[in-house]
């Protein structure tokens, strides 16, 4: 397995600095009355707190210190401290490093990437064990402070060395990286902007372990892993020099361990990859069919972009690079059962068929794509609607989206050509405004759509 962060680093910015908005938003929630979590509705589209948190896409500049940069919280809904562990993971699906995050009751613990990646500060929190004078993580008036012992010698998480740095770097942005015996973990792009998504789970103990480790996921609830549906948070993408920001939530994905869609065998369930589809995990899974409206003119002249994270359904090792389609990794590119593009007047064109699916008049000289059509080839990506990768015939409109298909790697046995995602839409303004939204979801992963207009 790649390396993973073996101990702790000089303070990243203290949490007396978070943001203002921050706090006052973490206030409200308390006065709302939102002291207890919501209970898991498995296989559902909800917006609630979960066991496992996914940021979907995540980029940082390498070569502007005040340029673009990826920031994400990790919320605690409930009274009681949690434990929770992060992977970073490249676009083709290597993780890079793991570290451990205490929260004590409702805390509140943000993130900003480009101090990982370039400083190599890790968050530095504590539980009671390691923080006896409550002043890493301190507790507040209504919040538990709990003593995690096997986080001793671990927590407060120290700075990476400049050798894990230099790793993450390379790994991040499609170079080699002299950690992973000079091979390659991520798409070269050539602008040396680090890119991946990040998963966060509740956890038991502290570890250093990857979700495909031994022991990460067991049954009988003795792995690292926790079924706490406590987590929730938010993310940005900030380019400060240019003024320009967009964020959303992070997506929440709920654990149960009795319900028979996340505890039977051959079932699809979020990190079915790592353990042969056991459902030891007994993590729902995501959608695999979405609706998402895009907008190329008018107020949104910066175009739409769609942020799209997806299950390549292998475990992944780092390989020689550079990645090449069909070869390193073997199921590079991900293809997709159907995708339609409609505009406003509900004209139709199915992409690879060259088709306009709908009664005279149809829209004059359609330009659909022809194949192959690969909008998405990666484990996570930014695809620009009307760029090379996703040509459109219309201005304003909306994409039917159908993600599943088969892979190089396993299946589960419930639905072989079932293939979780997450799609946002973002629209900007010439880069001076942008908003970014989930895309809808038509289904999930647990019963799949397999159905194309």
């Amino acid at each position: 397995m790649p390396p993973t962060s073996q101990a702790p680093v000089s303070p990243p910015p203290s949490r007396s600095r978070r943001p203002a908005w921050l706090a006052m938003a973490a206030a409200l929630g308390l006065l709302s009355g939102a002291i207890a979590p919501a209970s898991a509705t498995i296989c559902a589209t909800d917006t609630v707190p979960g066991a496992t948190l996914l940021l979907p896409y995540f980029e940082v500049d390498l070569n502007d210190p005040n340029g673009l940069t990826t920031l994400f919280s990790i919320n605690n809904a409930a009274a009681a401290a949690v434990l929770t562990h992060v992977v970073l993971w490249t676009d083709l699906d290597v993780p890079v490093l793991a570290f451990d995050v205490y929260l004590t009751g409702f805390d509140v613990q943000t993130i900003n990437l480009r101090d990982i990646i370039i400083s190599g500060d890790l968050p530095r929190t504590a539980s009671a064990g390691q923080d006896p004078t409550d002043t890493i993580s301190p507790r507040g008036g209504l919040s538990q402070d709990v003593d995690f012992a096997s986080c001793d010698g671990i927590l407060p998480l120290p700075p990476l060395p400049a050798v894990f740095t230099n790793h993450l770097q390379h790994a991040l942005s499609g170079l080699p990286s002299p950690l992973l015996s000079n091979l390659c973990a991520g798409l070269l792009y050539g602008d040396n902007v680090a890119r991946g998504y990040v998963t966060v789970d509740t956890v038991g103990r502290c570890s250093t372990d990857y979700p495909g480790d031994i022991g990460y996921f067991a049954s009988n609830n003795s792995g690292v892993v926790t079924d706490q549906n406590v987590l929730w948070g938010s993310w940005y993408i900030v380019d400060a020099t240019k003024g320009f920001a967009e964020g959303s939530d992070m997506v929440a994905i709920e654990a149960d361990g009795s319900n028979p869609a996340t505890s039977t065998p051959g079932h699809y369930t979020f990190y079915g990859r790592f353990d042969g589809w056991s459902a030891v995990d007994h993590r729902e899974p995501l959608a695999t069919t979405f609706a998402a409206q895009f907008a190329t003119g008018g107020g949104f002249n910066g175009g739409t972009d769609l942020l799209v994270w997806r299950d390549s359904k292998v475990m992944q090792q780092p390989f020689a690079c550079p990645a090449q389609p069909g070869v390193n990794p073997a199921w590079f590119p991900i293809g997709q059962e159907g995708f339609v593009i409609f505009d406003e007047q509900e004209h139709a064109v199915v992409t690879g068929t060259g088709t306009c699916n709908t009664p005279p008049p149809c829209p004059p000289s359609p330009k659909p794509p022809v194949p192959p059509f690969l909008p998405f080839p990666a484990a996570t990506q930014r695809t620009l609607v009307s760029g090379a990768q996703l040509p459109v015939p219309f201005a304003f409109g909306w994409f039917y989206i159908d993600l599943n298909g088969t892979s190089a790697g396993g299946n589960p046995m419930a639905d072989p050509a079932a293939q979780q995602a997450w799609v946002i839409t973002t629209q900007s303004s010439n880069l001076h405004f942008a908003v970014a939204l989930d895309a809808y979801r038509l289904d999930d992963a647990c019963a799949a759509n397999h159905f194309v207009p």
